[in-house]
C-alpha cells in the first residue's frame, strides 16, 4: 500500500524583484507627447524649447535650494528613493499572506517552537525579525512596541525624503521666472534691432517653461509615488505584524486568513497554481488548519 503523500515543507516567499512601473513611463511619455504635440500642432518648432543655458539654469539652481534646505543625510536617501519611481519591487499581498498562513498552521499543529529554523530563513528582514522574537518568547506587547515603533520611523523617514522633491517642484518654477528675467536683461542690451528683441523675449521666458514643467511633471508626480509606495510598505509591515500576533496568540489559522484578507482588498488569495498537484498541500493545511487544537 502506498504511503500518504506529505504536505511540502513551507518555502519562504523570494523577493519580488523589481519591474519596470509602467504608469511612471507611460505616464512621462504622454505627458511630453501632449506638450510637444500641441506645440508643432500650433506651428511652433522643438528647436524653440530646447536651449541649455535654460535647462541648466533651472535644473542647477533648483538642486541648489534642495541641498541648502534639506540635511544631507535626507537628501541623500531620496536621492536613493527615486528608484522607486520608475521601477516596482512591490511584493504580493497574496504570496505574503499564504506565507504566513503556512507559518501559522505548523505553529498550530507542532508548536511555536517548531518554526525556529524556518524563521532563520526568511528573506524578508521585518517578517524574520517578528517571527524569531515570537519563537524566542518575547511578551506579544513587547513584540508590537517593537515593531510599531520600526513602521513608524520608516514612515517618518519616506515623509522626509518624500519632501526633497516636494522642495524641488516648489523651487524649479521660481529659478525658472529668475531665468527668464535673466534672459530678458539681456534682450534689453539690444533694444536697437527689434528683430532680435521678440527673438530674446521668446528665449527668455523658456526657463519659466522648464521651470514649471519639470515641478509638475516630474518633482512633484515623484514625491507623491514614494509616498504611495512607503504607504505600500507600511500596510505589508502591517500584515505582518498581525499575522505574527495572530500565531502568537494561538489563533486559527483560518481567522488569521480572514483578517489578513483585509489588506488584499477583502479578495481571498488565489491558489490556483500551474499543476494540479501543487493544490494538494494547501489542501492538507487547511485541514490542519480546521483541526482542533
Amino acid at each position: 500500500m502506498a504511503e500518504p503523500e506529505k504536505p511540502a515543507e513551507q518555502k519562504p516567499v523570494k523577493k519580488a524583484a523589481a519591474k519596470p512601473d509602467l504608469a511612471t513611463i507611460v505616464g512621462l511619455v504622454v505627458a511630453m507627447g501632449g506638450i510637444i504635440g500641441g506645440l508643432l500642432l500650433d506651428g511652433g518648432k522643438i528647436t524653440d524649447i530646447s536651449q541649455f543655458t535654460a535647462a541648466m539654469i533651472v535644473l542647477g539652481g533648483t538642486a541648489g535650494a534642495v541641498m541648502v534646505s534639506t540635511p544631507l543625510k535626507v537628501l541623500k536617501g531620496g536621492v536613493g528613493r527615486l528608484v522607486s519611481v520608475f521601477l516596482d519591487s512591490t511584493p504580493r499581498l497574496d504570496e505574503l499572506i499564504e506565507e504566513v498562513i503556512g507559518y501559522a498552521t505548523k505553529a498550530r499543529k507542532n508548536g511555536l517552537v517548531s518554526l525556529e529554523q524556518q524563521a532563520m530563513e526568511i528573506q524578508d528582514p521585518f517578517l524574520r525579525k517578528a517571527l524569531t522574537l515570537a519563537v524566542d518568547g518575547t511578551d506579544l506587547q513587547e513584540i508590537r512596541r517593537m515593531l510599531e515603533l520600526e513602521i513608524g520611523l520608516e514612515e517618518q523617514h519616506a515623509e522626509a525624503e518624500a519632501k526633497v522633491f516636494e522642495c524641488a517642484g516648489g523651487y524649479a518654477p521660481t529659478v525658472g521666472i529668475i531665468g527668464a528675467v535673466m534672459g530678458l536683461i539681456q534682450v534689453m542690451k539690444n533694444l536697437a534691432n527689434i528683430d532680435e528683441v521678440g527673438h530674446g523675449i521668446a528665449t527668455a521666458f523658456v526657463a519659466t517653461v522648464y521651470g514649471v514643467a519639470t515641478a509638475n511633471l516630474f518633482f512633484l508626480p515623484a514625491a507623491a509615488k514614494i509616498k504611495a509606495r512607503a504607504h505600500a510598505e507600511t500596510q505589508r509591515k502591517e500584515l505582518i505584524l498581525e499575522g505574527v500576533s495572530g500565531i502568537v496568540e494561538g489563533m486559527n489559522p483560518k481567522l488569521i486568513r480572514a483578517k489578513l484578507e483585509a489588506y488584499s482588498g477583502g479578495h481571498p488569495p488565489n491558489q490556483k497554481t500551474k499543476k494540479g498537484k501543487d493544490a494538494k498541500p494547501a489542501e492538507g493545511a487547511e485541514a490542519a488548519a480546521s483541526a482542533p487544537a
